[in-house]
């Protein structure tokens, strides 16, 4: 990757209660979104905590647009990442979202108040509300424009959707991608919601029982993988490596999981074989597979 790097991760290893998380080995590109995917407990927080250092890892190095920090985190980096957790600041509580941003906003050199304002505006948070008083919906709301606003270089967001109803959670995805078309930030995100990757990331790292199956860039998921029925002898096709699975539905009919486009061609072509129909499978399919030790091919 020739790319300029925002963040590098190498045999970052955080050792749990419940399991260890890693070795992770990752380079992230800077000005891209990137999604941390995977399911509840698989160790996608615990990745982004070491990342803001409020946990230290127990090996390996972290290095932040370039630089490295073996304890806390210097206030030159600190102010250009902004971080929007699933479990808001409690030492916050009792403030109003008014005092809270004017706190933060001594913290970053590059706040913006002028779209704090707007954002409050158009998310409809309540300015003179205690945080703790406010619903989850609101105080999410208000994570999100306070991050925005710090105009960060990197911008790390832990289940975005938590608490959102659809609305509003859509609003805030426009709201990103508006970011990324005026400023140079990169965007690691956690999530379990295909939707968020599907209409915002980049690339996807996934994230399977505290391991990191990989990294693949997202649009080159989609047509990897295909489900293909067909009727016939499929037996001197089974031992081709572009053939993920064959399942016998019935004597004589299959159904198979491939792929390459080019195969399934084949396929089509073969004069012993009814192909009788195919589709794509679906970026949370093909996210299965690759859980299933069938990651993507590079293309």
């Amino acid at each position: 990757m020739n790319e300029t790097l925002a963040l590098e991760l190498k045999d970052v290893i955080k050792k749990r209660r419940r399991r260890t998380i890693g070795p992770v080995n990752l380079q992230i590109p800077q000005g891209h979104i990137v999604a941390l995917v995977g399911s509840n407990g698989s160790g996608k927080s615990t990745i982004l905590h070491m990342l803001t250092r409020s946990l230290i890892p127990d090996e390996g190095e972290i290095r932040w647009f370039g630089d490295k920090s073996a304890g806390d985190l210097p206030q030159e980096i600190r102010s250009r990442i902004a971080y929007v957790s699933e479990n808001p600041l409690v030492e916050e509580n009792y403030q109003t979202a008014e005092q809270a941003a004017s706190f933060r906003a001594h913290w970053y050199p590059s706040w913006d108040q002028k779209k704090f304002e707007r954002l409050m505006t158009h998310f409809e948070v309540p300015r003179n509300e205690r945080l703790n008083r406010m619903s989850k919906g609101e105080r999410r709301k208000f994570e999100v424009a306070a991050a925005l606003a710090a105009s960060p270089k990197l911008l790390i967001l832990d289940e975005l959707s938590s608490g959102l109803d659809p609305f509003i959670w859509k609003d805030m995805l426009t709201e990103l991608q508006n970011s990324m078309l005026e400023e140079d930030v990169t965007i690691i995100m956690a999530t379990h919601v295909v939707e968020e990757v599907r209409r915002l990331a980049d690339y996807i790292v996934l994230v399977h029982q505290g391991k990191v199956l990989g990294m693949a860039e997202k649009d080159l998921l989609y047509g990897s993988c295909y489900e293909v029925w067909v009727r016939g002898d499929v037996g001197e096709w089974t031992g081709r490596p572009e053939l993920i699975r064959c399942d016998e539905d019935e004597p004589l009919m299959h159904k198979l999981i491939v792929r390459d486009e080019a195969f399934m061609g084949e396929l089509q072509q073969s004069k012993d074989l009814q192909v009788l129909r195919t589709r794509a499978l679906e970026l949370e399919e093909v996210l299965q597979l690759w859980i299933q030790g069938h990651a993507p091919e590079h293309r």
